[in-house]
């Protein structure tokens, strides 16, 4: 038995673990998730309700429903090209750190160093926003909830104020926090509850509206049906198009979160990769669906931005729920369970994201990269969760909402913040890899072989230009209350975060610092 015993051990490592270990990183986080866990959380993260449902409205105005029922379409066709290029490289880094780690091993040891750098803070700040997209929205959700319950805007409902806003904000936020300080598998157990809600939810809601609305908008009108809206004071076609896709690029992301659960999940470099493409996939076609119903079962266009209307004009999916309830059964109760529906899937996304969000800060602080780093890396001792970086993230979430008060924009601001941010995070390893010499890779069972140029030039091209169209301005004329902060806000972190790396970081900063020695060789 003695002598069994090694031999026993070595067949019984995760082949996650092992080549976590090869790339000179010990086991420190319980990998205790299978495949279905994993790929909850990531489902969880992307959400079916959370991306479409805040920018339904403003995309539909922009060039009515033909280019943002086709925008959909295009947007998943090219997301597929990053997603694939991701699942490559994931299956031969499944490290927790995910795209920092990744750009530093593909970007070699010359440019590494700065390759990872950028990479984990346009990832830290895109995933912090991301916090903060989710905790918006899900207030926007309960404030069309309180509204309709209390009794519509045209009949004396409540419409809660800003100062009643900043608070369902916060205390979304640390809500979050608190259930990411708890063990792994109160986030997973929750996380698995999660896709079933939303599948099921999404199914309920893709099916019941179209039936329950009296009336449907006809096939030409939602396929081919075109309208620019005056009121956005925009005036070029082309441009008004490229704005109505901003609803999909937001929506189509998040897919990595599989990625920085690898350390936590069993046989990670083959089941990562899995996660990332079956979010894509499930997204892809329930994404449509959702929009389709919603689009189908508009009653009056004209209508849905009336600030006379029984939301306000404030929430367009909300009109259109009401109007599609209240016009068959003359109460608003359907339409408010149906939003209940949409606000858990904010809920459990924001709940995912603060998950992944810890995780990149845990794994940037492990290596030095953020301020005070042993404070932010520490592990809670009992739960094995990185439950001071869970905070840290609420924290500085809260303080990107504290302009509710003042800001009218503040929502496009953050979207564009964490769109940039997030999805500019995955261009430096893809390039990376694009670019590196097939020699000093070593690839995992995910292996594209000679078409990972092309895909990885699809997908960084793509990149680019969806970071591009979201700094751009979203309405005219160009005012205080229209402007989109998101290039100053990028600009100024971004500035400083350089300005430290020439001034101080670049000298002691290594990127991915190895815990454990590993012999010469690829890695």
């Amino acid at each position: 038995m003695g002598q069994r015993s090694p031999a026993t051990s070595t067949v019984e490592m995760d082949s996650g673990e092992k080549r976590l270990n090869e790339l000179g990183y010990k086991q420190e986080l319980r990998r205790e998730m299978t495949l279905f866990k994993t790929l909850a959380i990531s489902f969880s993260t992307m959400t079916l309700f959370t991306g479409i449902t805040p920018l339904f409205g403003s995309s539909l105005q922009y060039a009515g429903p033909a280019s943002l029922v086709w925008g959909w379409v295009v947007v998943s066709f090219f997301t597929w090209f990053v997603g694939i290029a991701m699942a490559e490289i994931c299956s031969s880094f499944p490290t927790t750190g995910s795209l920092y780690f990744w750009a530093a091993h593909l970007a070699g040891p010359k440019w590494g160093p700065f390759a990872s750098w950028c990479c984990a803070w346009l990832e830290t700040i895109g995933l912090i926003a991301g916090i903060g997209t989710q905790a918006y929205a899900g207030s926007q959700t309960l404030q069309s909830i309180i509204l309709l319950c209390t009794g519509t805007n045209k009949g004396g409902g409540y419409l809660a104020p800003k100062w009643l806003f900043l608070c369902m904000y916060i205390g979304l936020t640390i809500i979050w926090a608190v259930l990411n300080t708890f063990a792994l598998e109160v986030i997973a157990l929750i996380d698995m509850v999660s896709i079933w809600w939303q599948v099921v939810g999404g199914t309920v809601i893709v099916i019941m509206l179209p039936l329950v609305a009296l009336t449907r908008q006809s096939a030409s009108y939602v396929f081919t049906h075109f309208e620019m809206a005056p009121s956005t004071g925009i005036t070029s076609k082309p441009y008004a198009v490229i704005l109505s896709f901003l609803v999909s690029q937001y929506s189509l992301y998040g897919y990595d979160a599989a990625a920085h659960l690898t350390e936590e999940t069993k046989g990670a470099d083959k089941n990562g990769p899995i996660a990332i493409l079956s979010s894509i996939g499930i997204i892809s076609v329930f994404g449509w669906a959702y929009i389709l119903a919603l689009t189908f079962s508009i009653q009056d266009p004209s209508y849905l931005f009336d600030v006379n209307n029984e939301t306000a004009g404030s929430f367009v999916p909300a009109q259109i729920l009401y109007d599609a309830f209240h016009g068959r059964y003359h109460n608003s109760t359907g339409a408010i369970i149906l939003l209940f529906i949409i606000w858990g899937s904010f809920f459990f996304g924001g709940l995912s994201i603060t998950t992944s969000a810890a995780r990149v800060v845990y794994a940037l602080s492990r290596d030095g990269g953020v301020p005070f780093s042993s404070i932010w890396r520490k592990v809670h001792p009992k739960h094995k969760v990185p439950s001071n970086a869970v905070w840290l993230c609420a924290a500085i979430c809260i303080l990107l909402g504290l302009p509710i008060l003042k800001v009218n924009v503040v929502f496009t601001a953050i979207t564009s913040i964490c769109t940039i941010g997030w999805v500019g995070g995955y261009a430096v390893p893809i390039f990376a890899r694009m670019v590196m010499e097939e020699k000093n890779f070593r690839a995992g069972p995910f292996y594209l072989g000679k078409a990972r140029r092309p895909i990885c030039l699809v997908a960084f091209l793509f990149i680019c230009y969806t970071c591009s169209v979201f700094l751009l301005p979203t309405s005219y004329p160009i005012s205080w209350n229209t402007f989109n902060y998101a290039p100053v806000a990028l600009g100024i972190a971004l500035g400083l975060i350089f300005l430290w790396w020439l001034l101080d970081a670049r000298k002691w900063f290594k990127g991915p610092v190895r815990n454990i020695d590993v012999p010469n060789g690829k890695v």
